[in-house]
């Protein structure tokens, strides 16, 4: 009996569409799901007549699988998967890999990989990007684990991959452990940003400008054509789902669905992740409170009955002019949120020895992923030219135009909040971008003082306005001061000695 290449373990839409997209490239491959009938449903369908070996116990489905055993696990982060491992074990024989195709945390992706290493058996916590139709036809993968695991299913992982407008493949070795998890996790709060950040451009097109859903989809597919900056997959489909009539009435859909946005996690643990490796993502985090607060509906709908904000009427300034200063203040929020996203890589890199590439991540998320947009090559070829590279803002080409036209962001924001319109993405992608390039924060001066005057945390100094490095021991150290606060005269002390 012919032995299959590598088996799935889940038949819910992202498993489905995942063994048919490897089915389709020429491999066999074994199907299991823990109810039967969902694995005969695979079998007698879109199965039918092709190379899969379907099975309804484990022990077969095992069996099936030709040595070195290769088992993709397609269920729910957590339980599942700790279940569906436990349960492999007795099965495989030393060696054989497991791969967790979920979106599960990567602190659990690092704990399984260490055990299942110590037991000898190898696994891969790899992150796939595209949702069902990425699935079927080409997701961004992103698998981490050891070397040697990624090895064995490289030529699979490489031929069912997207492949990006140059032909290259969406997929490469990401790092060890948790690292293929964690990457996906970000790309995923990087996707919390953008769709916040489109949806505010929106919101300021129907309440500042007056433009109904119709005429918003236009400007969005105009901004998703040719060589256009903003062209990505989230604005394609932005302009493309807008634009849908609603059948019952002669609006359009859009404006009848509630303002309720759910999340599944990854959004959350992102934000989690920058709060333990302090790094700043504003944006990403502003888009997920923004989840949160459209999912309190009551609660908006009854305070809105006592806080009234008197906006402005509809804008007059000239209506296209509006729509290219939007464009330009969307690609610099745009920027900025990325930065954020890729520092975050830059810290849990360093922090958990993922040895991340930035220029190949963002080179895989070209194709096949949520966020594949025409900038990412710009990206790629910053990380290219500088693999050093301190902060994307500091990129020569991202550099240029934020230093030109910063000012449209400023503006966009202005006049969304004279008409009433939150926009917190942007507002939180300008602040970073004013905060990072700071020499000095006032506000962090202030901080400083009260911390060491309530609390007597010390302070560092810089040697003034006009230099502002902080003033550092003979050994390279900042040094670090206290003033007396509660004494005659209030010396001034060098704590660090």
């Amino acid at each position: 009996m012919k032995k299959a290449d590598i088996g799935v373990i889940g038949m819910e839409v992202m498993g489905k569409n995942l063994a048919l997209n490897i089915e389709s490239r020429g491999y066999t491959v074994a199907v299991f799901n823990r109810t039967g009938q969902k694995t005969k449903d695979f079998a007698e369908g879109p199965a039918k007549g092709k190379n899969f070996i379907p099975s309804y116990e484990l022990k077969d489905f095992v069996e099936s699988l030709a040595s070195p055993r290769k088992v993709m696990l397609m269920v729910k982060e957590g339980a599942p998967v700790d279940g569906f491992i436990e349960k492999l074990l007795p099965l495989l024989d030393k060696g054989d890999l497991i791969i967790d195709g979920g979106n599960s945390f990567f602190k659990d992706t690092i704990r399984r990989n260490k055990e299942l290493n110590e037991k000898g058996y190898l696994f891969i916590g790899t992150g796939v990007s595209g949702g069902e139709e990425g699935a079927l036809k080409g997701p961004a993968i992103m698998p981490g684990g050891q070397k040697e695991a990624y090895k064995l299913v490289e030529n699979i992982f490489t031929d069912i991959s997207a492949k990006a407008d140059d032909g290259a493949a969406c997929v490469t070795y990401i790092g060890p452990n948790g690292a293929g998890h964690f990457v996906k996790t970000i790309h995923n709060g990087i996707e919390y940003g953008d769709m916040q950040l489109i949806g505010e451009c929106a919101w300021f097109f129907k309440k500042a400008l007056g433009i109904n859903a119709k005429e918003i989809a236009d400007i969005m597919s105009d901004w998703n054509g040719g060589d256009d900056i903003l062209r990505s997959y989230l604005i394609e489909i932005t302009g493309d789902s807008m634009k849908e009539e609603n059948k019952n009435s002669n609006g359009y859909i859009v404006d009848i669905i509630a303002d309720i946005t759910r999340m599944k996690g990854t959004g959350t643990w992102t934000v989690q992740s920058a709060l333990e490796l302090l790094v700043p993502i504003p944006t990403i985090a502003s888009a997920v409170f923004s989840r949160e607060m459209s999912q309190d509906k009551d609660l908006r709908l009854e305070v809105s009955k006592t806080l009234k904000f008197a906006s402005c009427e509809k804008n007059q300034e000239d209506k296209e002019k509006l729509i290219d200063i939007a464009h330009d203040a969307l690609y610099i929020a745009k920027i900025s949120s990325y930065a954020q996203g890729l520092a975050l890589l830059q810290g849990a890199s360093k922090e958990y020895n993922f040895e991340l590439n930035l220029g190949e991540i963002a080179k895989l998320w070209r194709g096949g992923c949520i966020i594949r947009a025409q900038f990412l090559d710009e990206i790629t070829k910053a990380y290219k030219d500088n693999p050093a590279l301190p902060n994307l803002l500091v990129a020569p080409q991202f550099a240029a135009f934020v230093n030109k036209n910063l000012w449209k962001l400023a503006k966009f924001i202005e006049l969304s909040h004279k008409a009433g319109i939150p926009v917190p993405g942007m507002t939180s992608s300008l602040d970073y971008i004013l905060q990072i390039s700071s020499p000095i924060m006032v506000s962090a001066q202030v901080a400083a003082l009260q911390r060491d005057y309530f609390g007597a945390h010390g302070y560092f100094k810089i040697g003034g306005e006009s230099q502002p490095e902080v003033v550092k021991t003979s050994e390279g150290k900042m040094q670090e001061f206290h003033t007396e606060w509660m004494l005659d005269g209030r010396p001034e002390i060098d704590i660090t000695k």
